[in-house]
């Protein structure tokens, strides 16, 4: 089977899962031609007894529209996750989770896997099942690796635009999610 890249990005409002909540994320699809396959978005209603970081939602507030796009018409979390599992198998390959960091957004999606859909985001010594094939990639140290920069300059600011396809990064789940899907094309296809 091919390889279907599924970069994600998540928006929460505080550092920790299961403290705080992830209020909304986001996936592209890519082949391991560089094609778009196929996206997935939802905003996610937060946790029960879970509270919001001050500072997270101090940042949030200096951007208000951001904030309505992690927060409108928010689905239950089972809801949501169950329809992100039905998505990610419906894919034409073994999906393998990508993110940029993968050690943010990574353990958000375990947890909300975990916790709502009783899976695990990736293989390992556990047993149980795992929604996606093998280890995951992380986006932000793969393009270090590839452009043989530090890991530290391996970020947003310093990528060129057009690496991203000229999409803003704008911290609304599927912008930022489609903007790391083109950077990941990009370091496939032009490094």
């Amino acid at each position: 089977m091919s390889r279907i890249y599924v970069v994600t990005d998540v928006e929460v409002d505080g550092p920790t899962p299961g403290e705080n909540s992830m209020l909304s994320f986001a996936s592209v699809a890519i082949d391991e031609h560089a094609r778009d396959i196929d996206e997935f978005e939802a905003v996610i209603e937060t946790l029960d007894g879970a509270t919001s970081d001050a500072a997270t939602m101090a940042w949030f507030k200096t951007q208000p529209e951001v904030l309505a796009a992690a927060t409108e018409n928010p689905k239950p979390a089972a809801e949501v996750i169950s329809s992100f599992i039905n998505w990610v198998r419906m894919l034409p390959g073994d999906p393998i989770f990508v993110a940029h960091p993968i050690s943010f957004d990574g353990p958000w999606i375990d947890f909300y896997l975990r916790e709502f859909a009783g899976t695990r985001l990736l293989k390992g010594p556990w047993v149980g099942e795992r929604l996606f094939y093998e280890a995951g990639m992380c986006l932000r140290s793969y393009a270090s690796g590839k452009l043989g920069w530090p890991l530290s300059k391996c970020d947003t600011e310093n990528y060129l635009p057009k690496w991203m396809g000229y999409q803003p990064h704008s911290h609304r789940a599927i912008d930022d999610a489609r903007g790391y899907a083109k950077l990941l094309i990009t370091l496939m296809t032009d490094k």
